[in-house]
């Protein structure tokens, strides 16, 4: 059966079992206590939510959220689907997120593809299903699925926080990459997303005891404080990491 993180209780849950399994992760729970849970719009509204935010700072990416919202009132995929390019282009999107939002809202009229669904199905199956869509890649997969749906063993190993925070967490002696992620996570299954939630709220903590956490990064962090980009963190400053997706 599959796990969901729909509530804050539904994390606390998780996270206790989660210190019961792994006792390297009760230090970690230590510094930072019980993180908060993410959550975002459900079914296509989020999923283009992110797509709309992808490589873009927060700033940006909700001026364009919110011109495209109101433009498209009810957002729903029909009407991305007839909406002519040149006027989503107008709104702020680049042509290949139009592309994306087209093909994603045509999966969905024809019935090829049901987000709902996803939710219920084994996490990696999922993951690979959304990275099949032109214009998803691996991080909007695992956020989306994760905070749109509270797939609770959704596994962002891409996310350049996540792997900071357990590099430092667990005494790594490099950066896991995200090839590296997967084993270091098997511990944590089912429930490897609320493990995220853990290390997202770690990797803060650290940084902003090095008082590394400011300006650029708090301007460019993503919409849902999580995250950081995908560019070398830097002892002056770390860098947002890619918005919501790609």
């Amino acid at each position: 059966m599959t796990i969901h993180l729909h509530t804050q209780a539904d994390l606390e849950d998780a996270i206790g079992t989660l210190l019961k399994q792994d006792p390297r992760l009760k230090p970690i729970f230590e510094i930072t206590g019980m993180p908060a849970l993410r959550r975002r719009e459900p079914g296509f509204v989020g999923l283009a939510h992110i797509v709309c935010g992808q490589q873009l700072s927060t700033a940006s990416a909700a001026a364009i959220w919110g011109r495209l919202s109101a433009a498209f009132d009810p957002f729903h995929h029909e009407t991305l689907r007839r909406a002519r390019a040149d006027r989503l282009g107008r709104l702020g999107l680049s042509a290949a997120k139009i592309k994306t939002l087209k093909h994603i809202a045509r999966e969905l009229a024809e019935e090829r593809l049901n987000l709902d669904v996803l939710a219920e199905e084994d996490a990696d199956a999922a993951h690979h299903t959304l990275i099949a869509l032109p214009g998803i890649g691996p991080w909007t997969a695992d956020v989306y699925l994760l905070f749109c749906l509270g797939h609770a063993d959704a596994w962002p190993a891409g996310d350049i926080a996540v792997q900071e925070g357990m590099r430092i967490g667990l005494g790594l002696k490099a950066r896991p990459t995200e090839k590296q992620m997967a084993p270091l996570a098997e511990p944590w299954r089912p429930l490897r997303g609320a493990a995220a939630h853990l290390w997202w709220s770690y990797y803060r903590v650290m940084k902003k005891r090095e008082g590394v956490i400011a300006g650029e990064a708090q301007q460019n962090a993503v919409s849902n404080n999580v995250g950081v980009a995908k560019r070398t963190p830097t002892k002056a400053k770390i860098t947002a990491r890619k918005q919501p997706g790609s």
